[in-house]
């Protein structure tokens, strides 16, 4: 038997790979981690953007839903996630009116659907809703389990609920559910965050979207990690650290073999390990160059993120306190028809306009992130996420110009909606500089190795098997599979993989470690 350096060697030190080293280590096995950056976390990092500034963004992703109470207890987290009093706030386009969600106020939301002539959708908004929490509470636990075929998933949740998300493309769901326009488009655009897909998607890429987006913790809350989303991956990094787990940053992978031999480049020194199982927290296309197979792909994402800081909250035509407002999710131009629109522009190669985007504010929640001096100011940070922007449009373009075009457009649809121009309000660097930094896919490629800056790695799967497929071994069972031997995906490209979830190198490890207790049992 030829005697490993390491029993499991993980690539990437996103918060998926430091999830599979904290279980591995806590269970006796000696861990590696490799990352390639400076920091560990991956795209979940808090970071000092704007030179000068003592303000710490979440710079890519930035809320957390789908991470599982149950890995938190597990690894003992030291993380707090706050939730936001508001749901939403959208203005209605062309109007001074528009549609406060109030979690803690049920009779300020029904009041809202009535100013904006939607009283008929208040009482669908609590129905519909009722039945993805419905469906939440029964698909969730699974996702910490060994894959369900598709005709278990369906005998769970029953026959209603398997139709309406599973069987029918979710946009035509919204538009039996909905009249208005504009709640039509608050509920689709959870099918279309970082997914491009026509409101009636043939494909279903939107249905599985959106299914990611309600399902999270049995209820679809998504919150605010408190001190930002580094600190999310310091916990983790800490709980794989005191489980005994070997952590090494400026550690790029350059070469896997098929017999699981790693080597990578520490601060210039190429180097080399063996070890029983790789983990990989990467997408297909990055593993297949390590492994000497480089091959094409069709993957892109499909929007820009833009990160701000700003001296105040803006004030707003409808002259709703910007406090509730920016309280919650602020959608913009991304009624229904706005966002097919969007799809149609983007689609024939322009930029949307108007761009549908939505904005979240961490630190009303959540003022740890801002430095005294900024707290006292009442400055305030300010994140727009844009849909419909996909890879396509950046490519065989000036990358430079295209960021600054995104960034403009951003720009002019958010004081579509606004009393002043919010450029105005942005605070100044240290340089003189505006603080306001736009990423795009080509960013995410470039920086985090991202195929086409897809922030899933690759378009979403059903969180089940089909019911034809081989779940003979461990790897598969827990969705975890590469096709190569004990080379398991740890990240979002596995099954059930996406968003902060760390769901992908929680089931990573518990395929690791039932096929070591197998070989133990065989013995």
């Amino acid at each position: 038997m030829v005697e490993r350096d390491y029993d499991v060697a993980i690539i990437g030190g996103g918060h998926n790979g430091l999830v599979a080293a904290a279980y591995l280590a806590k269970a006796g096995k000696k861990v590696i981690v490799l990352e390639k950056l400076e920091g560990l976390g991956g795209a979940a990092v808090s970071e000092r953007t704007f030179p000068g500034v003592d303000a710490n963004l979440s710079r890519y992703s930035y809320l957390v839903s789908l991470l599982p109470k149950q890995i938190i207890d597990d690894l003992g987290l030291d993380l707090t996630l706050a939730p936001r009093r508001y749901g939403s706030y959208t203005p209605e386009p062309g109007t001074n009116r528009g549609l406060l969600i109030d979690k803690h106020d049920e009779s300020v939301t029904k009041d809202s659907f009535q100013s904006i002539g939607a009283a008929e959708d208040f009482d669908s908004w609590n129905e519909f809703y009722a039945r993805t929490e419905e469906l939440a509470k029964k698909l969730f636990p699974t996702v910490l389990e060994p894959l369900k075929r598709q005709t278990e998933v369906r005998e769970l949740i029953g026959e209603e609920l398997w139709n309406e998300f599973f069987v029918n493309p979710i946009g035509k769901s919204v538009a039996k559910n909905f009249k208005s326009d504009l709640v039509r488009g608050v509920v689709l655009t959870d099918a279309l965050i970082g997914t491009f897909a026509a409101n009636e998607d043939a494909n279903l890429d939107a249905n599985k979207c959106f299914l990611y987006h309600v399902i999270g913790n049995e209820t679809g809350e998504w919150q605010i990690p408190v001190g930002g989303m580094g600190s999310i991956s310091s916990a983790m990094a800490a709980s794989a650290a005191d489980f005994g787990a070997e952590l090494k940053t400026n550690s790029e992978v350059i070469a896997i073999t098929e017999d699981r031999t790693v080597t990578f480049v520490e601060v210039g020194d190429e180097k080399s390990i063996s070890a029983d199982f790789v983990l990989v927290n990467v997408a297909e296309p990055v593993l297949n160059k390590l492994l000497g197979r480089h091959t094409r792909h069709n993957i892109q994402g499909a929007q820009v993120k833009v990160n701000m800081l700003l001296k105040r909250l803006p004030k707003l035509k409808s002259r709703v306190e910007p406090e509730k407002a920016f309280g919650g999710t602020f959608h913009i131009n991304e009624n229904f028809s706005q966002l097919q629109k969007a799809f149609d522009d983007a689609s024939s190669g322009k930029i949307p306009d108007p761009l549908p985007l939505e904005i979240y504010c961490h630190s009303i929640t959540d003022p740890s992130i801002l430095g005294d001096k900024l707290q006292k100011s009442g400055a305030q940070t300010l994140t727009a996420f844009v849909l419909h922007t996909p890879h396509a449009l950046l490519e065989n373009s000036d990358h430079d110009l295209m960021r600054k075009l995104f960034q403009d457009a951003v720009i002019e649809s958010i004081n579509s909606v606004l009393d002043e121009d919010i450029s105005s309000l942005l605070i100044q660097d240290i340089d003189g500089n505006p603080c306001i930094e736009t990423k795009t896919t080509q960013d995410l490629e470039n920086s985090l190795g991202l195929p086409g800056g897809n922030i899933f790695h690759a378009p979403l799967s059903w969180p089940f098997a089909k019911d034809q497929e081989d779940l003979g071994s461990a790897e598969k069972r827990w969705g975890v599979s590469t096709g190569y031997p004990h080379i398991y995906y740890c990240g979002s490209t596995s099954v059930r993989g996406g968003a902060v979830s760390g769901i992908g190198g929680h089931n990573a490890a518990m395929a690791v470690l039932e096929e070591t207790n197998n070989n133990l049992s065989s013995k």
